[in-house]
């Protein structure tokens, strides 16, 4: 579900209001998205995936966990890695390489032909 979008990483873009396909956000008043539907959520991580500067953060869990105070603290996520993990391990985001080029044999060596080599 989802549980957090970081307010001083969002660049209110609005993607993730775009791909919802629950409609589970609404802009806020000071253009930030606010999670307003939570019980919504699909966990499809589609808000995830999208958010360009890696605001948002789904729990992979689809309900609430009981103590969820740690799924909704920005510093902690943070700290953990998890901000943006989801991006990361589809290969989305700058400087990422996408998962269907990272297990493909060896390197090959600098200037070296890929379909002679």
């Amino acid at each position: 579900m989802i549980e957090l979008v970081s307010a001083q990483r969002c660049i209110a873009c609005d993607k993730c209001i775009a791909v919802c396909p629950t409609n589970v956000f609404e802009r806020g008043a000071d253009g930030i998205p606010v999670i307003s539907r939570h019980d919504d959520c699909q966990t499809c991580f589609q808000c995830e995936a999208n958010c360009p500067a890696d605001a948002l953060f789904v729990s992979p869990r689809t309900t609430p966990e009981p103590d969820g105070a740690a799924a909704k603290d920005a510093d902690l996520l943070a700290v953990g890695g998890l901000l943006g993990s989801y991006r990361e391990r589809i290969g989305w985001g700058k400087g990422r390489v996408p998962a269907s080029s990272r297990a493909i044999g060896p390197p090959l060596r600098p200037g070296a032909d890929p379909i002679t080599s």
